[in-house]
């Protein structure tokens, strides 16, 4: 795909008001497509719906302009790979989904919270990646990998499970960032058999991901170095759908005054409270300059 024409995308999610660490990475991948002469897409990741907010996908839209940032696809503007709201995108994302049962990479999994919580690796169902890099999904155990769950396998539809890709244990994924240099993470030890469909209907982060960069032929991903351990898990499930990944290039973090990177908790530099606070564009592009940033391996 790097002989393709630039292609970017900028993806905020409406569960907040977007902050300044939010701002620098969205700018980082407006200027990456600028300096490419390429197409920036802007694509609203508003899979969950619990959290979700269309005031929020407003503000963004809102504040993203205000910043300076121009996109050339998106949900206000159209494009030739419209819808680009992901709560639009469901068959795509069932296609896939089809498509990794009929080849028996991903399976059922019928463990409850309670199953979960009493395993000392996990003490906590995660989210499926809806939000984040994964991180909060804790390594699974692989409990249901040979339980065989036939009626769900045999189910033309994948609510009421939580469908999980099944990794290859002590497979080790290696790529090349364009920030962060050379990346390794172990299947089986970095992370395990991770969630691409919730049991309440909702396809999860991985899988939507990398289902829509590709029909949207996304040639390079810019996003916050917290997501690294997600791209791995990416790579395997691009494989799995026979899917040529996109380059990567993952921005180091802004951090606050302990070193935690930034959250959308942090109302005060949220761009709508600067904006609110008399800042220009250039005032807050000087801050995130002056600001902390770090970058951890996940």
């Amino acid at each position: 795909m790097t002989n393709s024409p630039y292609r970017g995308r900028i993806a905020p999610s409406p569960t907040g008001l977007l902050h300044l660490g939010h701002a620098r990475t969205f700018w980082n991948a407006f200027e990456r497509a600028r300096q490419s002469s390429g197409t920036l897409v802007l694509r609203n990741e508003d899979l969950d719906p619990e959290r979700s907010r269309a005031e929020f996908a407003t503000a963004f839209l809102e504040d993203l302009r205000w910043l300076g940032i121009e996109w050339q696809e998106g949900p206000d503007v159209g494009g030739p790979f419209a819808p680009y709201a992901q709560s639009e995108r469901r068959d795509f994302y069932l296609s896939a989904w089809r498509r990794l049962r009929d080849t028996g990479a991903i399976y059922a999994c019928i463990c409850s919270r309670k199953d979960l919580a009493q395993i000392a690796q996990a003490p906590h169902e995660g989210v499926g990646g809806l939000q984040g890099d994964g991180n909060d999904e804790p390594l699974y155990p692989g409990t249901c990998r040979e339980r065989g769950v036939e009626h769900a396998l045999a189910a033309n539809d994948p609510r009421g499970f939580n469908w999980r890709f099944r990794v290859p244990d002590g497979r080790v994924i290696s790529f090349h960032d364009g920030k962060q240099s050379e990346q390794r993470f172990t299947a089986g030890v970095d992370f395990g058999d991770f969630v691409l469909w919730r049991r309440d209907d909702v396809p999860a982060y991985q899988l939507a991901a990398v289902v829509d960069d590709d029909a949207m032929r996304i040639t390079e991903v810019v996003r916050g170095c917290d997501l690294l351990r997600s791209t791995a898990r990416q790579l395997l499930l691009a494989e799995a759908l026979g899917i040529a990944p996109p380059a990567y290039y993952h921005c180091d973090l802004v951090t606050d005054a302990r070193g935690e990177r930034l959250a959308k908790r942090h109302d005060a530099l949220s761009l709508r409270s600067l904006r609110a606070a008399g800042h220009s564009p250039a005032d807050v592009r000087k801050m995130w300059e002056t600001e902390s940033s770090a970058c951890r391996k996940p």
